[in-house]
């Protein structure tokens, strides 16, 4: 019979080790990527709500559309 490992305790992923630089600038990298695909899709998706739900949230047309018309890398 196999004894079951739990995995409730996250204290084995705790390193004291600093990271690779590599590995630190690969993780900002996916970090940026992540974030520019946030805004692409939080923008498309403002640009296809229809009158009354920018209304629900407090955003006119025009707002609207211009905060879809930025750029995805545009804060």
């Amino acid at each position: 019979m196999a004894q079951a490992i739990a995995r409730n305790d996250l204290s084995y992923l705790v390193t004291h080790a600093p990271l690779p630089a590599i590995s630190v600038m690969a993780l900002r990298v996916a970090v940026l990527f992540a974030k520019w695909d946030t805004h692409r899709r939080t923008r498309r998706d403002l640009a296809d709500l229809e009158p009354h739900l920018l209304r629900d949230i407090g955003v006119t047309p025009d707002e609207a559309r211009r905060e879809a018309r930025l750029p995805f890398w545009q804060d």
